[in-house]
């Protein structure tokens, strides 16, 4: 899984896989949501990041 924060237009993106995306879908304003050939997902972008969060840059993970 990689996240990735873009600072200039102000998009997060959590990748799952690096499957081709086959469907994408904007279910809510600003939620981006892309699928492959099996209907899961490979990626979320969150844009206008920074209107959801006051550190769009900073990540915490937490394995449990």
């Amino acid at each position: 899984m990689k996240i990735k924060y873009d600072k200039e237009v102000d998009v997060i993106n959590i990748q799952f896989s690096e499957a081709e995306i086959v469907e994408t879908d904007e279910n809510k304003p600003g939620v981006i949501i892309d699928y492959d050939k099996d209907g899961k997902i490979v990626e979320i972008e969150i844009l206008n990041a920074s209107k959801h969060t006051s550190q769009p840059a900073k990540v915490e993970y937490e394995f449990a």
